[in-house]
């Protein structure tokens, strides 16, 4: 199969969408980000690499590193990180309230940033330095030592994060938050901030395609049983309340973040990021979609 013809293609496919869609604004340094941007990385577990556009050009993750942030906290602490936070799609906004009163304090699944914030709440009791920790693990199983948070894009965010101020408040009021709440955004805000390019996202999610195993240090950071559960929550609750329409039209597990990137695995097989800043109504990478979508289309991968 000709990989880099396929990529190329699809290029060529989503140009017309590439400007339709809306950066993430209301996050100020993400307005500034270039719209026109796209970039396709393809990394095959047998080690071949396949890439076109601006897959070189590292952006911000977002919530893209809410998947990196369970694996981390699942390999340290095992299954009890779903004591605190249940595995079930949410169908609502990411940063929705409605739900976690409701349901006292538990947030749907990791993936929403009630869930995300409470996983930074357990990284910070199971690490002593967890930012640092999670930039050397993210380094560890990208291969790529030059990932950093970038601390305006943090600052920015913590600006404007009401929502976000409200979640932690109310799960703390629930006992389900233990660190000072403050701390807990700082954090949060952090992990969120990480940049890093197609290129070094598909080597990072290798990890899940190849079974909880870092394809950069051969190291085993999950077990089989946290493998799969991973995968399970990615292809479930991996994209907001779109989730259902990603499985229809892509059917691989998956992430997307606000900053415009979406990461897509297929076990045992392949890792690929896309990125192209302008996001539809639901907050995923409008172009990004439609190209994951062609790609399973022209390859006939999935894991359905």
């Amino acid at each position: 199969m000709d990989y880099h013809r396929i990529l190329t293609d699809i290029q060529a496919d989503v140009l017309p969408l590439i400007n339709k869609g809306k950066v993430a604004d209301y996050i100020p340094q993400l307005a500034k980000v270039d719209p026109s941007r796209f970039g396709i990385h393809l990394h095959m577990l047998d080690g071949q690499s396949f890439a076109v556009g601006h897959s070189e050009e590292q952006f911000s993750i977002q919530s893209i590193s809410k998947v990196l942030m369970l694996c981390m906290a699942v390999g340290k602490l095992g299954q009890k990180v779903y004591r605190r936070v249940d595995v079930e799609p949410s169908g609502d906004p990411f940063n929705s309230l409605v739900q976690l009163e409701y349901e006292q304090g538990i947030p749907r699944n990791p993936f929403i940033n009630a869930g995300a914030l409470v996983i930074t709440d357990m990284l910070m009791d199971a690490f002593d330095h967890p930012k640092q920790d999670f930039l050397d693990f993210v380094r560890a199983i990208s291969g790529h030592s030059d990932i950093q948070c970038n601390p305006e894009v943090a600052l920015s965010e913590k600006r404007c994060g009401f929502k976000n101020a409200a979640i932690v408040n109310l799960m703390k009021s629930f006992g389900n938050i233990r660190n000072d709440v403050e701390q807990v955004l700082d954090l949060y805000y952090d992990f969120c901030s990480v940049e890093m390019s197609c290129r070094q996202l598909a080597h990072a999610f290798c990890l899940i395609a190849n079974h909880g195993r870092g394809i950069a240090d051969d190291r085993k950071y999950l077990t089989e049983s946290q493998f799969k559960r991973i995968t399970a929550i990615m292809m479930t609750c991996g994209f907001y309340d779109e989730a259902g329409e990603f499985a229809f039209r892509v059917g691989l597990p998956g992430k997307s973040g606000v900053g415009g990137g979406i990461v897509a695995l297929l076990p045992q097989k392949f890792s690929i990021a896309v990125w192209s800043p302008g996001l539809n109504a639901k907050g995923n990478s409008l172009a990004g979609m439609k190209a994951l979508e062609i790609f399973t289309t022209k390859t006939e991968w999935s894991v359905f």
